[in-house]
């Protein structure tokens, strides 16, 4: 430990007079005193007399300060050494073993608090801690932050807003006398700030709750301040600081102009701009698609020049919006695979989360990653594989070149990590292992075993449903992927809960469409609403002979031989899917429809995915026109085709 923190604990021995203030950071208790008016004199918690807002009694010296000497006489010194010893403080302590040595004018108040809260920024988290604990513990602190309540009527509006930004940033308790003379000072001169001095506070505000009267109100003097002020409002990250503040709270029409404003100053938005206003307007909660196609350009022009910390709250800001840029995710995905050696593996697992919560398939990120999973699998610790599988089950992965070996290096961590996994875990790896068509033995046996199943029959009531269904799904892929495990598996319907037979409502627009393209095929058979399995919903079920298949039956009828009705018939399953069961951008199928499409397969049908929204959007004519296209290419017009799949596969830059 330094000499100054050995002194610094040493004088803390001395009670401190001012009592909001103790020696716990997190758990000090605070007492709550009310703020006086102007004129309203109260006692002090050391039991002296302290004016919060009189104009007199509080001497300014901004010229010359008396200086304390070894022995104890006093002498009036120019100003400047003070500042200049203050410059050379590392710590906070430092600063306030300066405030022992000099009487710190008005000024130098706010310079001290300003610099105490500059030095901690620059410190890593335990050494900031440390130094904080110090910082309560020095009896001077009490001294300096009565001297800054008595001057606080006396302080220019910018050293006001800095002082009381650095106390709130520095543990200063927000119920404080202190901070709230602070506030009631700020409210007081409010209408006097410049746009810095209102950055400032706004800055400061954000933090704070409104759980007192003085935040409260000033809160709202400065959204009534910034929407007057808004047209002269000239920088941008003021701007932004401003809107941060005033947060999801604040009015429509008010989130309106700022938007307004904010796109007049679209000249002046720099790379670090356009990343802000992604996260503040996500903070606000306000969506604005002009500001957020603007900021996606901006950030896509110069991705090599952005950390990962900003990435990745732009790509949470996008989710928290439900925005997704297709062209910048593709970007992303691209620059991120080219420069795989400059992330650690934490990082790509964090952006295969974020991208995967978005529902984009990132193909180059996915295929650089398996390729660094397959080179060494045993750097991914057990919460990374289960994101990784997560992401890669529910995007369907399908790089067929290396899946194969992907999947057996995750199996071969796995089989590591299982005495670890709870059951809960446990079920959810193997759900996302069956989802991707992959079961490893040693996982399923120990999910099937009597004492793991067992242990789910305490399982909370509001989670059984999900188990329920992650079951379902197990059992599902058991039965009809049939995978060749060294000895038969089943799940015991105990754990299945009960089949769900009922599915969404009837489309309309859906039973004319199929109408309209059956027309006078008196060969094929339309059936609506089918359940197959007891868990897959088909919107409608098309069985028509297959093509010459005239000829085959009535060769059949000379000779007396029947034909099977699945040799002699091709079935189409119709599946009106929502966007969300697509990867964004494109009509790869993802999670459970990817799942249902393969099984369909295996059960003879072919699936025919559309994607709702789309079909809703078209004419009848067009609907008509699309189905007929899928079901019976051969009587389709060629020239109609290429127009209804590019209206089905073309979905970029749309909102979740």
């Amino acid at each position: 430990m330094s000499v100054k923190m050995r002194l610094a604990l040493r004088i803390c021995s001395r009670r401190s007079p001012w009592q909001p203030v103790t020696t716990s950071i997190k758990d000090s208790p605070v007492r709550i005193h009310p703020v006086a008016h102007i004129g309203d004199s109260r006692p002090s918690l050391a039991g002296t007399s302290v004016r919060f807002y009189s104009q007199d009694g509080v001497r300014s010296e901004e010229h010359l300060s008396p200086v304390i000497s070894s022995d104890g006489a006093t002498s009036n010194k120019p100003r400047f050494p003070f500042n200049d010893h203050l410059q050379q403080c590392g710590s906070p302590s430092d600063v306030l073993d300066l405030t022992c040595r000099y009487a710190p004018t008005v000024r130098q108040i706010s310079n001290c608090l300003t610099h105490m809260w500059s030095a901690t920024k620059k410190m890593t988290d335990e050494q900031r801690r440390c130094e904080l604990v110090l910082m309560f513990e020095h009896p001077a602190l009490d001294r300096l932050l009565q001297s800054a309540m008595k001057s606080a009527g006396h302080m220019r509006n910018e050293d006001l807003a800095y002082s009381l930004i650095s106390m709130v940033k520095l543990g200063v308790p927000q119920r404080s006398r202190v901070v709230q003379t602070f506030l009631r000072a700020c409210q007081e001169k409010l209408n006097d700030f410049d746009e810095k001095c209102l950055s400032i506070m706004a800055s400061c505000l954000r933090d704070m709750k409104e759980d007192t009267p003085n935040v409260f109100a000033l809160k709202e003097g400065m959204r009534l301040l910034v929407e007057a002020r808004l047209p002269k409002i000239k920088n941008v990250m003021s701007l932004q600081t401003m809107m941060y503040m005033l947060g999801e709270n604040a009015p429509l029409n008010l989130k309106r102009k700022l938007e307004g404003k904010a796109l007049s100053l679209i000249d002046q938005f720099s790379l670090p701009n356009a990343q802000h206003m992604i996260s503040t307007m996500a903070t606000m909660g306000f969506y604005s698609k002009p500001l957020l196609d603007v900021c996606s350009r901006k950030i896509k022009e110069d991705l090599y020049g952005i950390p990962f910390n900003r990435l990745f709250t732009v790509l949470l800001s996008y989710k928290e919006l439900r925005y997704r840029d297709f062209d910048l995710l593709t970007s992303l995905s691209d620059y991120i695979a080219s420069t795989l050696d400059l992330w650690t593996t934490k990082q790509l697992v964090l952006f295969l989360s974020v991208f995967e919560n978005l529902a984009f398939y990132p193909a180059a990120l996915m295929e650089a990653f398996a390729e660094k999973v397959i080179a060494n699998p045993d750097a991914l610790t057990l919460q990374d594989l289960f994101c990784v599988l997560k992401a890669y089950s529910s995007l369907n992965y399908d790089v067929q070149h290396q899946r194969q070996q992907f999947l057996d290096s995750l199996s071969q961590v796995l089989d590591a990590y299982l005495p670890k996994m709870s059951e809960f875990e446990l079920l959810k790896t193997v759900y996302y292992l069956c989802q991707l068509g992959h079961f490893p033995s040693a996982q399923l046996e120990k999910l099937l075993q009597g004492s793991t199943l067992e242990q789910f029959k305490m399982t909370a009531p509001k989670f059984v449903q999900n188990q329920e269904r992650m079951f379902q799904m197990v059992n599902l892929c058991l039965r009809l992927d049939r995978p060749p495990l060294p000895m038969p598996l089943t799940v015991p319907s105990f754990v299945l809960g009960e089949p769900t037979l009922s599915g969404p409502s009837a489309n309309p627009w859906f039973s004319q469409s199929m109408r309209s393209v059956l027309g006078d095929q008196v060969d094929t058979v339309l059936q609506e609403r089918v359940v197959v399995e007891d868990f897959y919903f088909i919107d409608g079920v098309i069985t028509k002979p297959l093509p010459n298949q005239s000829a085959v039956t009535e060769a059949s009828r000379h000779t007396g031989e029947a034909s099977s009705p699945a040799e002699s018939s091709q079935r189409f399953a119709v599946i009106c899917a929502q966007h969300t069961a697509f990867c964004f951008g494109t009509s790869k199928p993802r999670g459970t429809l990817a799942v249902m499409a393969r099984h369909l397969k295996i059960l003879g049908y072919e699936p025919v995915l559309v994607m709702q929204q789309e079909l809703q959007s078209m004419s009848e004519e067009q609907r008509t026109e699309f189905f007929r296209g899928r079901i019976f290419p051969e009587h389709h017009r060629s020239d109609t085709q290429p127009k209804m799949e590019a209206a089905e596969i073309l979905r970029t830059d749309v909102s979740v």
